[in-house]
């Protein structure tokens, strides 16, 4: 943005996001509490899909399809623990808002992304050549929206495999749990600049602050059965998440 331009608020970044998903046909829901009320796996809800959770899974059915939230997340325990990154790094925080929006069976990864990146170049007017993504590495699907239809360059879409010790082991696949509905992902970055310690996602320099994740958009599409086997669920659906 140039210097004139108008500073904006928290407040105008809750209001915009919610009202670009509006327009996009989503039913915008309240945050939960901060401690969940029927989950006994977690004791601070950490994201903004543990009120979608039963949906997810199947067992709870909503009145819409698409939806929004800005939700309250505490990372301070649990698998989701950010606590001890505190002040060491430029992005980890205990107590903060996740800006999501999901999709139950309706739209799948060719919206989301584009959504995505509607959002964060044309609403939020963040310049596109400081953006970069990460996909899963045998996500060609993912992989060719980004190239091909939003035009990101190919140099700045990086492929991530299984770098965590298994199959679907991957910072680029996302799993509820040890079996159940898991998927790739596509995570957008933020490049702060040269000046800056760091070196882009995959890279053995990644820890540092220059590149930064600023959000991530899950691709449900498989059920993880016991033995590590995947099958595709009948309806896959979208799960995102982006830090405030």
């Amino acid at each position: 943005m140039n210097s004139t331009a108008v500073p904006v608020t928290v407040a105008d970044i809750r209001k915009s996001f919610l009202d670009f998903f509006a327009s996009k046909g989503h039913t915008v829901v309240a945050s939960s509490p901060l401690v969940p009320g029927n989950d006994p796996t977690l004791m601070f809800t950490n994201s903004g899909m543990v009120q979608f959770k039963d949906v997810f899974l199947g067992s709870d059915k909503r009145s819409y399809v698409r939806a929004a939230s800005v939700q309250a997340c505490l990372r301070a325990g649990g698998k989701h623990n950010d606590l001890e990154n505190v002040g060491y790094t430029a992005r980890h925080h205990t107590f903060f808002e996740m800006l999501g929006n999901w999709s139950f069976g309706d739209y799948f990864k060719r919206e989301s992304l584009k959504w995505a990146w509607e959002l964060l170049t044309v609403v939020y007017q963040l310049p596109p050549e400081r953006l970069l993504a990460t996909v899963y590495e045998e996500d060609d699907e993912a992989y060719d929206i980004w190239t091909k239809e939003i035009g990101l360059p190919p140099e700045r879409v990086i492929r991530i495999g299984d770098n965590k010790g298994g199959r679907y082991k991957s910072d680029n696949f996302w799993m509820m749990a040890d079996t159940g509905p898991c998927g790739p992902c596509s995570e957008i970055f933020y490049d702060h600049g040269d000046h800056i310690p760091g070196g882009p996602p995959g890279s053995t320099d990644e820890d540092g602050d220059r590149f930064i994740e600023i959000w991530n958009n899950v691709f449900m599409q498989f059920n993880m059965a016991d033995d590590g086997s995947v099958t595709p669920l009948p309806a896959p659906c979208v799960d995102t998440g982006m830090g405030l």
